[in-house]
């Protein structure tokens, strides 16, 4: 008998969800009765997997209530769904239809299902994106005053840069306070920050956004970062690998560390410049820093052993 698979649409108001292979659809409410009668409904079919599409957080307590109820649960990056949807010629677009594509991706591609971040790796998480989100308003807040020229307008952009900065430190409490209040987090912030390259912005990053982190090996931590290298060839033709996917947030924190640490990490100083010295342009050179900076930070929190002086978390 198939494994059943399970396609959960998610809007606003509503989750439109789709049953394979019994073809089954239905919509529920976005809300506590909705998720309680989903579950209802879900659990007597004993789904091998119920897929969810990541919806700028909407999703968040719909996953979070199936995870409740321990039934296996994956959130999945709508651009895979998409790609997934025009290789099957779809083209219609409602919410009815995603929810059985959505289905039929899981059926098909059996993503993993990995342990949702519970409540307070969700918190650092939404603190980090905020965060990152007020910095961006700065830059371009300080973009536009460089090009101002009423004194006015030059006034006004200068408020708003001093409060985007009041609150960027208001947000670094609340992550410092975050943090003190989790013997885990502390263990594991320090942990990572034992390896010289590596700041309060990386350590923080990670620990909201790669919950995975010092549980996967290094070629899976890395693929779902985004930093593994993909092959382009066919036939004879030879295309230069790349880096595809994965969480960007996280690979840009990782890109800005591995620049620091090619100049005040011994080792992996030597690796970069190991590698220029043998061809490699600059830029591929650093992403491969990035790489294995990613790969020992990983096996730190794996061995629960801090960096040493040799190189190797020992």
């Amino acid at each position: 008998m198939a494994a059943t698979a399970v396609g959960v649409d998610v809007s606003k108001d509503k989750l439109d969800v789709h049953v394979l292979p019994q073809g089954e659809s239905f919509s529920v409410s976005r809300d506590a009765k909705g998720i309680e009668e989903l579950v209802g409904r879900i659990v007597p079919v004993e789904p091998a997997a119920i897929g969810i599409e990541a919806t700028g957080g909407f999703e968040r307590i719909v996953a979070a209530g199936l995870a409740a109820a321990e039934l296996p649960v994956v959130v999945i990056n709508p651009a895979q769904v998409r790609a997934f949807a025009r290789s099957l010629g779809q083209r219609a677009k409602t919410d009815p239809i995603d929810a059985a594509v959505i289905a039929r991706f899981v059926e098909a591609i059996k993503p993993p299902i990995r342990p949702l971040p519970d409540e307070e790796t969700q918190l650092l998480s939404d603190l980090v994106t905020r965060r990152s989100q007020i910095i961006q308003m700065i830059v371009a807040e300080k973009q536009r005053e460089k090009r101002a020229v009423n004194r006015h307008v030059r006034k006004s952009l200068a408020r708003l840069i001093k409060a985007l900065e009041k609150e960027i430190n208001a947000i670094d409490e609340e992550i410092d306070s975050t943090l003190r209040g989790s013997p885990v987090w502390c263990e594991k912030e320090e942990l990572l920050s034992s390896v010289p390259g590596v700041g309060s912005i990386t350590t923080r990053t990670l620990l909201a956004e790669v919950p995975e982190l010092g549980k996967l090996d290094r070629r899976r931590i890395a693929s779902l970062v985004g930093l593994a290298p993909f092959a382009r060839q066919s036939g004879q033709w030879r295309g230069k690998s790349s880096i595809v996917g994965g969480r960007a947030a996280v690979r840009s924190v990782l890109f800005m560390a591995a620049m620091t640490a090619r100049r005040h990490n011994p080792v992996l100083k030597l690796f970069f410049e190991r590698l220029v010295v043998a061809g490699k342009p600059r830029m591929v050179a650093l992403i491969a820093v990035a790489r294995k900076l990613l790969t020992i930070l990983n096996a730190i929190l794996r061995d629960k052993k801090p960096w040493q002086p040799a190189g190797r978390p020992a």
